[in-house]
């Protein structure tokens, strides 16, 4: 019954933008934090950006600061996360989860929901 399902991957160029949705049902979407997740080939899997229940507060990786932004739209169950200025190790399937906190959770571990992911692929 829940369901975690990102769209919005694609293929860009260096210095490009993308934005990536997530569309969350079956779970009280309201109260939970929502974090975006990427994993490259061969790499393990990394934290990328988080909200809180309100939207207010956010948090993000030191690679995704200053061009990437995550927001949520409550009333839709939807988050978002805005991608500028791509570079070529962006490159990485990305995951939308769920993780039932009172506070800001960065860790994998402390979500309970996830999607399949979609893929990012930036390529000159």
């Amino acid at each position: 019954q829940v369901q975690v399902v990102e769209s919005g991957g694609g293929l860009v160029q260096p210095g490009g933008s993308l934005r990536l949705s997530c569309a969350a049902s079956g779970f009280t979407f309201r109260t939970h934090f929502m974090g975006w997740f990427r994993q490259a080939p061969g790499k393990e899997r990394e934290f990328v950006a988080a909200i809180g229940w309100s939207g207010i507060m956010t948090q993000y990786s030191d690679s995704a600061k200053g061009r990437f932004t995550i927001s949520r739209d409550n009333a839709k169950n939807l988050v978002y996360l805005q991608m500028n200025s791509l570079k070529l190790e962006d490159t990485a399937i990305y995951s939308c989860a769920a993780a039932p906190s009172v506070i800001m959770v960065v860790e994998s571990a402390r979500y309970s929901y996830w999607g399949q992911g979609t893929q990012v692929t930036v390529t000159a």
